[in-house]
């Protein structure tokens, strides 16, 4: 990447390898610097930097032989390399270490996904150079106030830019060209529009309160292609709180039985197209239940799901993803058509158990009125 000022964004599409290319210089020029430097990787949570960053820098120093576990601290999440140079790895949501030491380098991970005055405390105190990466779902003040600067750099990566990516994965990008929405983002690394979102408006938070309240699981059966998610819902304070439980593949009946089993007792609402599964999983002591389907039954659910006031927390990684990524389909002149984007399966998964969950917690009448409208289809 020829990117030669001091702040460098770096927008793309899905597969563009931008995340692991900024990580490799990072530990390129750790690695030769003549004098000591700090370099600081930052993301929004440190569950989101956990199961990204560091993993992808441990993946990347361990695939080269340059890893040495006495250099790595894993209380401080700090590298320190025979240079004297030090990678540090912390998140955003810690007020004291955003506005700590000055530093030489730093990487933010998603940019979009950071407030801009979190990111101005970071750019004051950092020395030489500022990379960023994101993919570009909706205008940010990356846009409106940095692109244009003098000292910022703005390049666009796309999965045609990853030589090291598999056929297979290049063929299921394309396979999505007729999503215009979609494609315009996660294909071709352009600024997409927000208006596509089917969730808006969900607060990030860290922990469930003690006095929330669980009242259901939604579960999403995967196996091998897709995860099986498991989201529980908690009532808080004239809303809810829905938290990643699971989102694991190659999972087991018996194997989400004793999920459930281990975590608070409440009634499980389930995908209604696997009832064996579902039966299976009663008989290891789960309250499970199917979910209502019917015409129409997906986009009343979602309408439901969009009329509560919902948190997340932090550590439901996946399923922030899948919530930030979750699309209505649009036809081939871009226009929005009133059905999500179930070809993506990545995003649907958490989704689709969050709103089986919320589907029981509907009044009774709504039911009803799905349940009719599903024999009358049957009667046509």
């Amino acid at each position: 990447m020829q990117l030669k000022r001091r702040i460098k964004g770096v927008a793309g599409g899905t597969s563009a390898g931008k995340t692991i290319s900024i990580i490799q210089i990072l530990i390129d020029k750790a690695q030769s610097d003549k004098h000591p430097t700090l370099t600081s990787i930052t993301s929004e949570s440190f569950p989101h930097l956990k199961r990204g960053c560091i993993r992808d820098f441990l993946d990347i120093m361990e695939d080269t032989g340059y890893f040495k576990p006495e250099l790595w601290n894993k209380t401080d999440f700090t590298y320190t390399f025979e240079s004297g140079s030090k990678i540090e790895f912390f998140s955003l949501d810690m007020p004291h270490k955003v506005r700590g030491p000055r530093r030489d380098r730093l990487f933010v991970n998603e940019l979009n996904n950071i407030p801009k005055e979190t990111f101005e405390q970071l750019e004051v105190r950092t020395k030489e150079e500022i990379w960023a990466d994101w993919n570009p779902t909706a205008e940010f003040y990356f846009y409106t106030d940095l692109k244009d600067r003098e000292d910022v750099d703005f390049i666009i990566l796309t999965y045609l830019d990853n030589e090291g990516l598999p056929q297979s994965i290049v063929d299921s990008i394309e396979l999505r060209k007729d999503n215009k929405a979609w494609w315009r983002v996660y294909g071709q690394g352009l600024l997409g529009e927000v208006e596509g979102k089917i969730y808006t408006g969900w607060q990030i938070i860290e922990d469930i309160p003690f006095e929330a309240r669980l009242v259901r699981y939604g579960l999403d059966f995967g196996f091998s292609v897709d995860p099986t998610a498991i989201i529980a819902i908690y009532e808080y304070n004239g809303g809810y709180i829905v938290d990643e439980v699971t989102y694991q593949k190659a999972l087991g009946n018996k194997s989400i039985a004793d999920i459930l089993n281990n975590q608070p007792k409440a009634l499980v609402i389930a995908d209604s197209a696997e009832p064996k599964s579902i039966e299976e999983i009663r008989l290891y002591g789960i309250n499970i239940l199917p979910c209502v389907k019917g015409q129409g039954s997906v986009n009343y659910g979602i309408d439901y799901v969009q009329q509560q006031r919902i948190s997340i927390t932090s550590r439901s990684v996946n399923t922030i993803r899948a919530y930030r990524n979750y699309m209505w389909m649009t036809d081939k002149d871009g226009k929005i058509v009133n059905t999500p984007d179930d070809t993506v399966h990545e995003w649907s998964n958490s989704m689709d158990a969050i709103r089986y969950g919320f589907d029981s917690l509907r009044p009774k009448k709504e039911h009803k009125q799905v349940r009719h409208r599903e024999r009358m289809r049957l009667h046509v």
